[in-house]
């Protein structure tokens, strides 16, 4: 029988549901990346002389083909990630439109000249001023997770701010990436200020070996510190989203319903493969009888199935090797002491990718589940005695990403929300804060540095540039040439004068301080 050849330079889109074949796309050869670099280059400085306004107005159009090509980007992610439909519209769709929305209206006002007050006396005929230019050429090395919402929510503020940007999206969905380019084509921008590259680590080397002016890099930490060291090595910045180990504290006054109900839906969401998701949760001693029997109740309520059936909660992992990684972690912990009190299997029946949503209980920070990235559905769970014992262990990881506090007490809920140690934490709600334009994304530690998101975010793919203009031009500075014992003492009487505590110092020292700012050079 006759087979079909496929080329060794394309990229398999895989239905991770079926395992199905959907298509190929073309591999970008790494050998291009230093033309794709130079080409978005000479374009963006034409791009960056635009008024603000001009490119605000493309983002709206931008606005506008996203939301005219909805259905057609939610299957593109439906298909390629697995993701029931609803998800794909709530977390890429809307976050994109969003992201677009928001720049468009906000971009001007966020990079708008600002005036520097001086504190000081010897500066006080100066006026300062901060300016923002762009960069340059954006490098942005995309996940598969949330296929639409990681990589537009970068491209857009990064053009919003006068740069292009060349993005490597993932090689697990390589038609997201090429509706991604086809959306601003449509939307009239201009050729080569946004390029879509396609392909493996091969293909992010050769992006970061073209010399791009900043590295945005979304992924795993053994990645993560390869792209680092990668951009060391050219002195390119970087800002690195690494994944997370967030943190669900659930108090004793919490509502129950409401945060069993947020546990569940952050723990499985995506299918768990979201660098937000509740990975370990901390509930106090006299609430975990009934937030356990809570979750469960509602886990096996969960119908896993394909993405694309309307029924679907849990859709798949995105390749067989995550099935076998949440089987180990399930195993790992069982043999220190933890129990499965609902799911842990794998479902081979449903397809090569599924694994049940699962609550095990009985965690603790020896086992693989409190260490490293779950990346899956599963739900742990750690009783503590009190709110204490909770930050400690919340605290006691090298991920830093994001974490929640469940409490009805808002304050107390704040106030412990000051002692964890996470770039965001949400007070009665997990996950959705990635969602709001406003809101800057990122952690420390092995969830990496930098932001994303809001004008944090924005700014980080900016030149500061700050601008001092004297008010006295006819004048040469007091602190200039020519030394000499005068200059000295007249030097030292104006750091009394500035520096004093008491209002007599200041009095005593201010005519012979003023000899600093009135005095012949000697030329």
């Amino acid at each position: 029988m006759a087979t079909t050849a496929i080329p060794i330079d394309t990229l398999p889109s895989m239905n991770p549901a079926t395992g199905e074949v959907l298509g190929h796309f073309e591999r970008t050869p790494a050998s291009s990346l230093p033309e794709i670099v130079s080409r978005a280059r000479a374009v963006q400085r034409d791009w960056a002389k635009l008024p603000i306004r001009d490119r605000c107005a493309k983002l709206r159009g931008l606005r506008n083909r996203i939301m005219a090509s909805r259905n057609e980007l939610t299957d593109a992610v439906v298909r390629e990630s697995g993701k029931p439909r609803v998800e794909a519209l709530f977390a890429d769709i809307f976050v994109a439109l969003d992201s677009a929305e928001y720049w468009s209206k906000n971009a001007a006002r966020a990079l708008r000249t600002q005036r520097v007050p001086h504190h000081s006396t010897a500066a006080k005929a100066k006026r300062g001023y901060l300016t923002y230019e762009p960069l340059g050429v954006i490098a942005i090395i995309s996940s598969w997770n949330y296929p639409l919402a990681i990589p537009l929510s970068e491209i857009i503020p990064a053009l919003a701010a006068g740069n292009a940007a060349v993005c490597k999206t993932s090689d697990f969905t390589p038609q997201c990436g090429a509706l991604i380019e086809k959306l601003f084509i449509d939307a009239g921008f201009p050729k080569d200020l946004v390029r879509i590259v396609q392909g493996g680590a091969e293909v992010g080397q050769a992006l970061i070996d073209a010399s791009a002016d900043k590295v945005i890099f979304t992924g795993s930490v053994a990645t993560g510190r390869r792209v680092a060291e990668a951009c060391a090595k050219r002195l390119i910045p970087t800002v690195l989203e690494l994944g997370g180990k967030d943190a669900m504290i659930v108090l004793a006054d919490a509502d129950l319903e409401v945060a069993s109900s947020a546990a569940v839906w952050g723990s499985y969401t995506n299918c768990g493969q979201v660098c937000l998701s509740v990975e370990r949760l901390f509930v106090e001693q006299l609430a975990v009888e009934r937030f356990i029997a809570l979750c469960v109740e509602k886990t096996k309520k969960l119908r896993l199935g394909s993405g694309s059936d309307p029924a679907t909660d849990v859709g798949p992992l995105i390749r067989p090797e995550h099935v076998r990684r949440m089987i180990d972690l399930v195993d790992d912990a069982v043999s220190r002491g933890a129990s499965v009190v609902c799911g842990g299997s794998a479902r081979p029946e449903l397809g090569p990718n599924f694994f049940e949503p699962t609550v095990i209980v009985g965690v603790d920070s020896s086992m693989k589940l409190f260490q490293e990235e779950t990346f899956g559905p599963i739900l742990a769970i750690q009783v503590v005695r009190d709110a204490k014992q909770a930050i400690t262990h919340a605290n006691d990881s090298p991920f830093a990403l994001a974490a929640s506090i469940w409490t009805k007490d808002k304050s107390r809920g704040m106030a412990l929300a000051a002692e964890l140690r996470a770039g965001a934490v949400m007070v009665n709600d997990a996950i959705s804060y990635f969602g709001i334009a406003e809101a800057p994304h990122g952690g420390c530690g092995a969830s990496g540095w930098g932001r994303t998101h809001g004008k944090a975010g924005l700014l980080e793919m900016m030149q500061m540039k700050y601008i001092d203009v004297d008010g006295l031009a006819r004048s040469e500075k007091p602190w200039w040439y020519r030394y000499g014992s005068d200059l000295e003492r007249a030097a030292d009487a104006f750091l009394q004068f500035e520096f004093s505590g008491g209002i007599g110092a200041k009095l005593r020292n201010a005519r012979s301080a003023m000899k600093t700012f009135f005095r012949d050079h000697g030329w």
